[in-house]
Parts: structure tokens; C-alpha cells; sequence
């Protein structure tokens, strides 16, 4: 732990600035909730935000929760409505996620949304979390701060042990209050529940004044925006063809490394950097109305497994 010493936060006024000023900077710092330590960034950087995915080895661009300090600040990135009113008067802050469509102008990167049109959003109990995002003053993309498939860290400790200098700085917070990770709530034409929690049913029903749907019902595929339900996931309107070396009539490319394109993830074959600019090149290169959108081959080792994950979806045949 010596090593690591040096990034361990106090959580007082200084730790919250050095905490806050390590996210402006595009950093990562690991913070508690009421539930586990979570892996924060500012939402609104693709290139910290795919440093999230890096540092937890995370297999695929799931979609990320935003952490933020009140219901106003959710309402700038979200469009609001009754229902999310309702539950964030009822159980904000806390361990309720609501995804709701994102605001044309949020600002946040896509891949703390995977591309979809919709954003989750938390605003957590913690005092502690509390009083970093506040000084923050921004929107926090924060999955837990753990490697992918491990146990959740539910103090610094376990931060440390799993991410070691992966992680810029961890806030020390003590030991969370064990318990399961947020409700997730999707508010869409029916309030559905996407992700049990530590809220009961029951609660959640009585605040919304009706009932929940569940992922059995008859809700649209198009609606689902918890990670990895669909096989074909953020498909753009032309066709995708992976593993590419160069365009064929009519379509476009999207290129990486050594294989130039249209537009290029990364002319120096820099995983970060090509993870950084996917969603954002996909989108472009859609809008060039070509018949379709060919890709270079990306390794696949490191953050190029998420990438390949994303890719893969987006090549998939269409649902319906």
C-alpha cells in the first residue's frame, strides 16, 4: 500500500478540491456511495470517459450511470416528466437510477450511453458523494471501482487492491453501507423496471400511482436500455462491414492505424483514442448517407474489445 498511498484523498475540503480538479482534468477518482466505491469521470469526456472503461477492463461500452447533486442539475441533461418528478421527490438521493431521453443539448459523451438516446442519472446519499459532486459542479459517470467481474469495493481498500494506480486518486470514505446496487427505472411511455434494487416494488408502484412493467411484459425492444439485451445495438441507418481494408463503391470508411478512411478512430492505432472517437465518427459517417460503412480491423486486446464488442452490435441484422 505504499505505492498507493499517494492517491488516497481525505474527505474534507481539500480532498473534495484535489478530487474535483483531477476530474477536470480528465482523471479518475473513485468515491463512495451509500452502496460501493464507484469509478467517476466527467461524463462530458470522451477521452476520460473511455479511461473508465480501460482501467476496469470493461468487456463492452455498457451503458454508464451519471451521478449529479440535485434535480435540477438532472433536468439539464434529461427530459423530465411526472413520473421521474414523482420518484426523485420520493426516494432522491438514494438508490434510484431513472433513464429518461437525453437532452439534445447534455453534452455528455456517448459512450457513457452506448450511443442510445437516453441517459441514466442517480443522485446518491452519500454526504460524501454528495459533497464531491457539489463541488464538481458537473455531470459524473461513475460504474463501481472495480475490475470488471470482480467483487464490488465497498471500501478504499478494496479500491486500491483492484485498480491499484489505474485510479488518479481514491476519496477516502471509510466503509460503505453494504447493500445491492440502485434501482433502475426505465420512464418510458410505461414505467419499467429494468434492474431490481434495494428499493421495494411496492414503494416505487405506490410513488408512480400505478403499476411497473417488467422486461417480461410487452414492453418495445427499441425501449431497453439496460446493458447487453440486444444483439443489435446502436445500428446506424447504413449497413456495417468490419475487418476491412478498404471501401467498396459506395460506401465509406472508417478508418484505424495504418488503414486511413473517411474519418479514422486513431491514425496512431491508439485504443483510447479510438474508443474515445467511435461513437461520435459512427454517427458522422451516418450522416454522409453512404449504402454503407466499412471498417478497419481493430485489435482485439484491451479497450479494442470493447470496441470490437460495439462494432460487432452495430454490424448485426436489424431487430424487426
Amino acid at each position: 500500500m505504499s505505492d498507493l498511498t499517494k492517491i488516497m484523498l481525505a474527505a474534507d475540503a481539500d480532498g473534495f478540491r484535489a478530487a474535483a480538479d483531477i476530474w477536470a482534468s480528465g482523471g479518475l477518482v473513485a468515491f463512495p456511495t451509500e452502496t460501493v466505491y464507484g469509478l467517476g469521470a466527467d461524463a462530458r469526456s470522451d477521452l476520460a470517459v473511455a479511461k473508465i472503461f480501460e482501467a476496469k477492463e470493461r468487456p463492452s461500452f455498457n451503458p454508464l450511470i451519471v451521478h449529479i447533486d440535485s434535480i435540477a442539475a438532472a433536468q439539464k441533461l434529461v427530459v423530465w416528466s411526472d413520473a421521474a418528478e414523482r420518484l426523485a421527490a420520493a426516494f432522491w438521493p438514494g438508490p434510484l437510477t431513472l433513464v429518461l431521453p437525453i437532452q439534445p443539448d447534455a453534452g455528455i459523451s456517448p459512450l457513457v450511453t452506448a450511443g442510445k438516446d437516453t441517459l441514466a442519472v442517480r443522485m446518491p446519499a452519500h454526504p460524501i458523494a454528495q459533497a464531491l459532486l457539489t463541488e464538481f459542479n458537473g455531470p459524473v459517470a461513475a460504474p463501481s471501482a472495480n475490475p470488471s467481474g470482480r467483487i464490488s469495493p465497498t471500501n478504499p481498500t478494496h479500491v486500491a487492491e483492484g485498480l491499484g494506480t489505474r485510479v488518479d486518486a481514491i476519496l477516502d470514505g471509510g466503509a460503505c453501507d453494504v447493500g445491492v446496487e440502485s434501482t433502475i427505472v426505465g420512464l418510458f411511455d410505461t414505467p419499467t423496471l429494468l434492474r431490481p434494487g434495494g428499493l421495494p416494488h411496492e414503494a416505487l408502484e405506490a410513488a408512480l400511482g400505478g403499476p411497473l412493467a417488467t422486461l417480461g411484459d410487452h414492453i418495445s425492444t427499441s425501449d431497453l436500455t439496460a446493458p447487453g439485451q440486444l444483439a443489435s445495438h446502436y445500428a446506424p441507418g447504413a449497413a456495417v462491414r468490419l475487418n476491412a481494408t478498404e471501401a467498396n463503391a459506395g460506401e465509406v470508411m472508417l478508418g484505424f492505424g495504418d488503414i486511413a478512411g473517411d474519418l479514422t478512430l486513431s491514425a496512431s492505432g491508439d485504443l483510447r483514442e479510438a474508443a474515445a472517437n467511435l461513437f461520435h465518427h459512427l454517427h458522422a459517417l451516418d450522416k454522409m448517407n453512404a449504402s454503407g460503412i466499412a471498417v478497419a480491423p481493430i485489435p482485439d486486446h484491451g479497450l479494442g474489445l470493447a470496441i470490437n464488442d460495439r462494432l460487432t452490435r452495430a454490424a448485426a441484422p436489424r431487430e424487426g
